[in-house]
């Protein structure tokens, strides 16, 4: 095989920055037959959702094709997963629209190198995070809240499918108005627009229930497309897509101030997070279910050059994508070769069926689009959520009416903000645990779990589950306080338990000697039991390294240890001599 004849050095360079190339290298005769059934499968699907949501971007059809073609190639050679499809994806879409929007003013030319713009900079924006190993923002937002952001998503991209669909006349930008709109204004809406947008609607969901493998939208935009011819569909005042040029697109950069650039980074970071945290769960996904794994930061490289690809040849920003991928690996795809040959098909229908393009009734691609969104609604997610924490369900909820009411890059904002919140909710409020021995079994456990634990008179082990840090230490110090107050038998020692402490800050660590100096002047020693090394590495305090008898407070390796020394000083006082053991 070709692979064998590079060296080893080179071929661990050639997977290390191309696994996808590297893999192409290696290639099976035996993977051929899967590879171009799901590369057919994947173009009919891809094709169509590619015009389709050129309209939501605002741009022309040729573009989304463009970006459904030269994206994937990229990819093809430098992902990490053998299965992800990469596109034009809704949320991306309606995210790259919002920030366009507000600077084109109203001219055409200006929007599309708007557009050019911003996915040159989401690319740019991805390679950087790539480089500096930033993979791991592909868990900074949680499942429910990003769950909360793409519903929001899907129903805002719903909404603006209405108007397409029914053939009312539309004003409004908020998709709140939107619908308020569209209960004004159905009555105005075009009888034959509606016609083929309800029926292509019904058979997309029908194909989908009864024929799940059939390329729906490619069956749908197809039998719009005759119905066009036969009826004079444009005759009767339903939308066309218009011409659709047969040629190749024109690299270029676009011409814009050095202002304009700026004021599209943020709205570039915006789309970089979302994109590629929604790309990152389709392929670890779909990688799990085939059996290998990826690299979250080759993937920020891949998704990277992806869409400076997409941004030089006439195309806008791409992300990974959840049904395209779907319809890759269940056609059988084992490799890369899939999506090449995907691309390769779409290319060769650009030149062939450029002139059926031109009469495919817009309400049918707005069709194909709303009934893909709400496929992307999670209600069952939801539900899931409401079942494990109703917290991270009302936070979800939250997510999504912030996109429907604030807009969607503010959208974003609060979904950001919503992760810091529940991070830092979620370390403020810990389990914490005064704990006992069970006999016959080995440990200390929680008595409000084990309510037969049998703790040591005079002795309280406390378990904080977290990190303690500048803001939650407060937290920590008022729940002991409240546990020496509720302990049945005057407290001597109070013990924590530090093995759960990953991380512990000055502040916290300045306060936690304070605390330890107020309950002295109570008669009450604080210890601390199995503290990790780190934690005596990275702070040069006595009261951390201090051996037992040696300073200020006590330090020992167990609470086991603890205990044992608990027995010997404070038991074997003859003030306190008949307690009883545990």
């Amino acid at each position: 095989m070709a692979a064998d004849r590079i060296s080893g050095a080179g071929a661990g360079r050639l997977a290390r920055w191309a696994p996808g190339l590297a893999r192409l290298m290696a290639y099976r005769r035996a993977w051929l037959g899967g590879d171009l059934a799901a590369g057919l499968s994947v173009a009919a699907v891809a094709l169509p959702v590619g015009v389709a949501y050129a309209d939501i971007v605002g741009a022309p059809p040729e573009m989304g094709i463009y970006a459904a073609i030269f994206p994937m190639l990229a990819y093809a050679l430098l992902g990490s997963s053998r299965h992800l499809v990469v596109g034009p994806d809704a949320a991306t879409c309606i995210l790259l629209a919002a920030s366009v929007a507000p600077l084109a003013g109203g001219d055409p030319a200006r929007h599309l190198a708007l557009i050019a713009a911003a996915t040159l900079l989401t690319g740019a924006l991805f390679i950087a995070a790539g480089a500096a190993r930033l993979g791991f923002f592909a868990s900074f937002l949680s499942r429910p809240i990003l769950t909360g952001f793409m519903n929001g998503i899907a129903l805002v991209v719903a909404a603006g499918q209405l108007p397409k669909i029914f053939g009312y006349p539309s004003a409004a930008d908020e998709p709140l108005a939107r619908l308020a709109e569209f209960v004004r204004l159905l009555g105005e809406s075009n009888g034959a627009t509606a016609a083929v947008g309800l029926t292509a609607v019904a058979a997309l969901l029908a194909l989908r229930k009864a024929a799940p493998r059939v390329p729906g939208a490619l069956v749908v935009v197809a039998a719009a497309v005759a119905a066009s011819a036969f009826f004079d569909l444009g005759g009767r005042g339903v939308a066309l897509t218009g011409a659709v040029p047969a040629s190749l697109p024109t690299p270029g950069l676009p011409s814009l101030s050095a202002e304009t650039w700026r004021d599209l980074l943020g709205d570039a970071a915006g789309i970089m997070l979302i994109s590629f945290t929604g790309g990152m769960l389709s392929a670890q996904s779909f990688a799990r279910r085939g059996g290998y794994a990826v690299d979250a930061n080759q993937e920020l490289f891949a998704c990277g050059v992806s869409n400076l690809v997409a941004g030089v040849t006439q195309g806008f920003a791409v992300a990974g994508t959840d049904s395209r991928t779907a319809v890759n690996m269940a056609s059988g795809a084992n490799s890369q070769l899939s999506v090449i040959v995907a691309a390769l098909t779409m290319l060769a229908a650009l030149f062939a069926l450029s002139g059926p393009l031109a009469l495919a009734p817009a309400p049918a691609f707005g069709a194909v689009v709303l009934v893909a969104v709400l496929g992307l609604f999670d209600v069952a997610g939801l539900r899931q959520f409401w079942r494990m924490s109703w917290r991270e369900a009302a936070i979800s909820l939250a997510a999504t009416l912030g996109v429907l009411t604030l807009g969607v890059l503010p959208g974003v904002v609060l979904a950001v903000a919503l992760s810091l919140v529940w991070v830092v909710s979620a370390a403020l409020n810990p389990t914490v645990a005064v704990l006992g021995r069970l006999p016959g079994l080995a440990g200390f456990h929680n008595i409000a779990d084990h309510p037969e634990a049998r703790t040591e008179p005079g002795l309280l082990l406390y378990r904080f589950e977290a990190s303690l840090l500048f803001f939650n230490v407060d937290a920590f110090c008022a729940g002991l306080r409240a546990e020496l107050r509720a302990s049945p038998a005057p407290v001597r020692w109070a013990v924590i338990d530090f093995s759960p402490v990953s991380l512990i800050d000055a502040s916290a660590l300045l306060r936690l000697d304070e605390l330890r100096a107020e309950l002295a002047g109570e008669s009450v020693t604080l210890a601390i039991a199995g503290a990790r090394r780190n934690l005596r590495s990275r702070f040069d305090a006595r009261w951390v390294s201090a051996e037992v008898d040696a300073g200020p407070g006590r330090r020992f390796a167990s609470l086991d240890a603890a205990l044992a020394a608990f027995r010997d000083e404070v038991v074997t006082d003859p003030q306190t001599s008949g307690a009883d053991g545990a």
